[in-house]
């Protein structure tokens, strides 16, 4: 972009020394490297038969060599077709063609997949295991009994080209697995269900999940299950010969399935072509070998579960710079792997990078009349909030409690304190309509059905536990069939006196959002300036739809907003319903300022980096035309940054001689940024455990020409905004509202929600 050519980095802030999870290049081989395409007739399809029946011809392609199952790389140039003959154990010839595609000289950026290659044959040499995309170590697994869970330890690595050399990102990385098996996850199953209902529970529990198969230590999404499913079933393998599931497991991991009668759970590969253009079918997998990873939702909520999980996971910075340094005093012993160096001609520096990063001044939180005084080291204000009246406060004067007999007292308790706590907002209320309901589904809603009208501001669900169905129940029908706001509240939370003057704050403050009042603010320098947050959710349960949501700002303050939902079919292009969504906002903005915005600012997350370039060809370019369209002579300036919160970086500060996480608004335009981006980095929030996370800004596209440093304090700013936490955030905001819609909307209400709630953060 023209106007960051000279520079992409901003001035302004106080400056810090950072070091981060980099590690520079200092040597790389002089040499041209030589890359193949390597072909078997007949086809093999695992990767380790490749690589032993490839490497039987050391004469020819010799000992130095990096090959990843296709490509091979060599530093020596063969003819330009090799053909030669290799035996299987089983005495099969198999023909590889080893075929010549390209040269490449020590600047060419397919070097750098040639050095990730490399990278992970020295972590093979050093025993560790390839789980997903990052490299375990199973041996020093680290095991939590008491809660069923086993802990891999590993790295996340990459090699790319950074500002101003060529880096190797290390991260540590943690897996966690269960103990029990899919198979005793299915025989508990079993008996806590009755019998009619297994098949669904279990599908309703497994399907989306992930499980390890330890005997090859490769993960699998579960697509589906096959219940009418025979072991003794046979398949045709890459040669030809067909086996039965029972023989091959025995044969090829030495295992013996004891279950016969299990189902088969099924994997649909994401390459949908074979090797020779043949579509790929479902991979079966037996329960009894397979793992399952990551945590339920029960886990998630048990809090001893997530605190003992945390002592071995959530690194402090000076855990985790030492577990670093020890992976690389490792590499930098091991015999094999410095051999294997020299023989490329590579070298890696011993220490973390280290740079000058900058901290940008604390924003002032703007309350009613007054100017909060918060500590913004913590970046958060909680205690300023309390009994302080609001920028807009929203009276209740016809809401309704629902409620089950046996939450009676917590019903009383919450609306005592609501009433508290409301004359010290300036929130007028009145009493609620208490209407009394049996615990059940049916029950919630035939309540709701019979005293809820449009004219009812608000509804108050107190449930007597977390149950999703019940959840999802009350949020569809007043999302969508009765358009009203409301609050679920567990009636646990109020349980405990000291707590609940608190725990009632926290909920009218969300209910006062929801009604659309607004809480605080911040100074937005920038004039008719709108600013948007897209986010999008898979939707698994309804034949995997993607939802996009769609989230903009009203009013210079950035206190209010518009939202809107997309839902798409698979095959639809998710752009299609963003313009109808930015069609909408920009008549909504109309409708509250008389005029358009001259300035746009869209924050798009949930993209990786394989879909840049369908966002800068396809996506902006029918926003910019979507929004040109609103008025014959309107011309807005457009700005379009890429969030991602998913990565690896981590930044360390050098605090009074020992690392520390670098405070919030600490902001990195320099060494780990992109060469061929407009891309920083925000550490934004503070935390109290662990290792903080920045999040990494991308500007695919700016007309608006606004400054690197603008560009990063407004991103900054729009942090401190988001109505569910008095505090700085990870991401802008909108980003958040919007994550927090599609979240709703995939995981409970499946439907659009009704146009009605679209100018209240009813989804908080």
């Amino acid at each position: 972009m023209e106007h960051v050519k000279e520079s992409k980095t901003g001035s302004s802030g106080s400056q810090i020394h950072l070091s981060t999870n980099h590690i520079k290049l200092i040597s790389r081989p002089q040499w041209v490297l030589y890359q193949y395409h390597v072909d078997y007739n007949p086809q093999m399809e695992l990767k380790p038969m490749r690589t032993a029946l490839l490497f039987q011809h050391e004469e020819l392609i010799g000992k130095t060599r990096a090959f990843d199952g296709s490509i091979l790389f060599l530093p020596r140039r063969l003819d330009k077709v090799n053909v030669v003959f290799s035996q299987t154990r089983n005495g099969e010839t198999v023909k590889i063609t080893i075929t010549l595609t390209n040269e490449l000289p020590p600047t060419s950026p397919t070097c750098f997949q040639f050095y990730n290659i490399i990278f992970k044959r020295f972590l093979k040499i050093m025993e560790m295991k390839q789980i997903g995309r990052n490299y375990y170590n199973p041996k020093d697994h680290i095991d939590i009994t008491n809660h069923g869970l086993t802990i891999y330890p590993g790295f996340a690595t990459s090699i790319l080209q950074y500002e101003n050399s060529i880096m190797l990102s290390i991260d540590v990385s943690h897996k966690v697995l269960r103990s029990e098996t899919v198979l005793d996850f299915m025989y508990n199953m079993h008996k806590k269900v009755e019998s009619h209902k297994f098949y669904d529970a279990c599908s309703k529990e497994l399907i989306g999940q992930i499980v390890l198969t330890k005997y090859n230590n490769k993960t699998y999404r579960v697509d589906d299950i096959i219940w009418d499913f025979s072991t003794e079933s046979t398949f045709k393998k890459a040669d030809g010969t067909e086996i039965s599931f029972a023989e091959y497991y025995r044969k090829q991991y030495n295992l013996e399935i004891t279950d016969l009668n299990q189902p088969a759970l099924s994997h649909n590969p994401k390459k949908s072509r074979g090797p020779q253009n043949v579509p790929k079918g479902p991979v079966f997998l037996m329960p009894e070998f397979c793992y399952l990873t990551g945590l339920t939702d029960r886990m998630r909520s048990d809090f001893n579960v997530m605190k003992d999980l945390a002592n071995h996971t959530r690194l402090a910075p000076e855990q985790r710079e030492k577990q670093v340094g020890g992976f690389l005093n490792n590499i930098h012993k091991n015999d094999n792997v410095r051999k294997e160096l020299q023989d490329w001609g590579l070298n890696f520096d011993s220490k973390l990078s280290s740079f000058i990063g900058r901290v940008a001044p604390p924003e002032k939180i703007l309350q009613a009349g007054k100017i909060a005084e918060y500590n913004p080291q913590f970046a958060d204000w909680a205690r300023e909030m309390r009994g302080q009246t609001l920028i807009t406060a929203k009276h209740l004067n016809n809401w309704v409690l629902l409620y089950t007999r046996r939450n009676y007292d917590a019903a009383n308790t919450l609306t005592q304190n609501l009433f508290k706590v409301s004359q010290q907002m300036g929130i007028r209320m009145n009493k609620a309509t208490m209407i009394e309901s049996d615990d059940s589904t049916d029950a919630y809603i035939k309540a709701l059905q019979h005293k809820v009208t449009r004219e009812v501001e608000m509804v108050v669900c107190l449930l007597s536990s977390n149950r999703k169905d019940k959840y999802d129940a009350i949020k569809k029908y007043l999302c969508v069939d009765c358009p009203v706001p409301s609050q679920c509240v567990i009636a646990k939370t109020l349980s405990k006196p000291q707590t609940v003057a608190s725990v009632a704050t926290k909920i009218l403050l969300q209910m006062n959002c929801k009604m659309g009042g607004e809480l605080w603010s911040i100074e937005i320098p920038l004039k008719e300036l709108m600013i948007v947050g897209i986010d999008c959710y898979h939707d698994t349960l309804s034949g995997r739809r993607s939802i996009g949501a769609f989230v903009a700002s009203l009013n210079q303050g950035m206190t209010r907003w518009y939202s809107r939902c997309v839902l798409q079919d698979q095959k639809q292009e998710i752009v299609d319903g963003l313009k109808f969504c930015m069609h909408a906002a920009l008549k909504a903005w109309y409708n509250c300022n008389k005029t358009l915005p001259s300035r746009i600012i869209i924050y798009r997350d949930g993209v990786g980096d394989g879909q840049l370039n369908a966002l800068v060809n396809y996506e902006i370019p029918q926003l910019l035309e979507c929004i040109m369209a609103a008025r014959e002579d309107y011309r807005p300036k457009l700005t379009f940054i890429v969030v991602k919160k998913r990565i690896n970086t981590r930044f360390f500060a050098n605090i009074g001689g020992r690392l520390q996480n670098p405070p919030p608004g600490t902001v990195v335009d320099t060494e780990v940024t992109r060469p061929e981006w407009y891309d920083f980095f925000i550490i934004s929030q503070s935390v109290r455990v662990g290792t903080v996370s920045p999040t990494h800004y991308n500007v695919l596209y700016d007309s608006g020409a606004l400054k690197p440093d603008y560009t990063q304090r407004l991103t900054y700013k729009l942090c401190h905004l988001y109505y569910n936490w008095p505090g700085v955030i990870r991401v802008p905001a909108p980003c958040q509202y919007a994550h927090k819609l599609a979240f709703l909307v995939g995981q409970s209400i499946h439907r659009e929600p009704h146009i009605d709630l679209s100018d209240r953060l009813y989804y908080l």
